[in-house]
């Protein structure tokens, strides 16, 4: 048992699903992983595997068919499969949080409809909330649902960098609707838009015009979703209460920055396995160059960034499991660990010296993925405006 990035407190449970899926990313994951990435290709016996462990139910309730397993179990988790391959989590990520969304705000009929086809896998969701030029500024979404005569909304506009976008049957959709209350983000409004998979006109008004070109984050597909005159029923809007769009989304991505920083650890850990097995086998001057004082000091200090992004991140999951606020701590958790990921790949990186460039071995790929960690739900600077925030109405000067 590897001495980072461990929990305390953990079930039988916990532990057993933890150990099933180490097993899993050592064995069918990281084996496969660089293939697979240098090729863009999808990985659908991947995917397949993990359908049969439930890990796309991993946090739907056992009444709808999933393990009931809390934020923290699929946090662990998406940090292993992160340590073998990042877009592989990327795959289960916009769907647990789409799954999030529906379980903690979905009507009954909504819930039901959705939940056992998530649990399984049969249904996999995407997440889509950005636009062209939009950036973290949400409340100048332009994409708008407008009401029909006949109750129906009729939704316009081009959505950007949805994930499993191509490959998900449903998205849910943030749009501007008439309706709520005045306000930046009270007239917007959640969506479950079902849809096929596949690229084009997927259905009457709705196009997936095709993958997007990404430097890192190989294999699962990234794309926008064109809205030209799209139906779709009043039915569909999450919680069948227009106007709370923004409340329902900003939940999903507190439990996304938790997933984040998870994934940042995943591949922390992963780089400083590299490298420290890497400076153990390499030679200069007589001896191996983990022996050498510049080396040593590095695997110290990466092994030390991995620990504590991981004590974040597990801090920040189970601050929301307990029902607490916990926007502070998943900001800071996100933040830390996406930064120190960088951190950490890129002295691993440079241990590896002229190795480390060629696409023989894995440290190219984690250099060109952990990038994506430090803009994924939200940058750096948007952590550190949500923490700033919420640390000064904490510590508010009383007069």
């Amino acid at each position: 048992m590897a001495r980072l990035a461990q929990t305390a407190g953990l079930s039988d449970v916990q532990s057993e699903i933890l150990a099933t899926v180490r097993e899993f990313v050592d064995k069918e994951i990281i084996p496969k992983a660089q293939e697979l990435e240098h090729g863009d290709t999808y990985p659908a016996e991947i995917v397949e595997g993990m359908k049969e462990m439930g890990l796309f139910g991993i946090t739907i309730p056992e009444e709808y068919g999933g393990l009931g397993e809390s934020l923290l179990t699929y946090a662990l988790v998406v940090e292993e499969i992160a340590r073998g391959w990042m877009s592989v989590s990327g795959v289960i990520n916009t769907h647990f949080i789409v799954a999030h969304m529906i379980a903690r705000h979905g009507t009954e009929a909504q819930k039901r409809h959705f939940l056992p086809r998530m649990a399984t896998g049969e249904v996999r969701g995407a997440f889509s909330m950005s636009e062209p030029g939009l950036g973290s500024d949400v409340a100048a979404i332009s994409t708008k649902a407008t009401r029909d005569g006949g109750g129906d909304y009729v939704v316009d506009g081009t959505k950007m960098w949805l994930t499993n976008g191509g490959t998900s049957t449903l998205v849910a959709l943030l749009a501007r609707t008439d309706e709520g209350a005045d306000g930046p983000h009270r007239n917007l409004t959640t969506f479950l838009v079902e849809k096929p998979e596949g690229y084009g006109e997927v259905l009457p008004g709705l196009t997936i015009p095709g993958k997007l070109d990404k430097m890192g984050y190989k294999g699962v597909d990234t794309t926008e979703a064109v809205f030209d005159g799209f139906r779709i029923g009043a039915y569909t809007v999450l919680g069948e209460t227009p106007g709370r769009g923004f409340s329902y989304m900003m939940d999903g991505i507190e439990v996304g920055r938790v997933n984040v920083a998870a994934r940042a650890c995943g591949i922390a850990i992963r780089a400083f396995e590299l490298a420290i097995e890497y400076a153990q086998q390499r030679e200069t001057f007589g001896k191996p160059i983990a022996e050498h004082q510049a080396i040593a000091f590095k695997l110290a200090d990466m092994a030390t960034k991995v620990e504590a992004a991981h004590q974040m991140m597990v801090n920040a999951a189970r601050l929301k499991d307990s029902g607490t606020r916990n926007d502070v701590e998943a900001g800071m958790a996100k933040l830390i660990a996406s930064e120190y990921c960088a951190e950490v790949t890129q002295e691993a990186f440079r241990i590896h010296g002229g190795y480390g460039y060629s696409t023989e071995y894995e440290i190219e790929r984690l250099m060109r993925e952990a990038p994506f960690l430090l803009i994924g739900e939200g940058t750096s600077e948007i952590q550190k405006t949500i923490i700033s925030k919420g640390l000064l109405e904490e510590y508010r000067l009383r007069s």
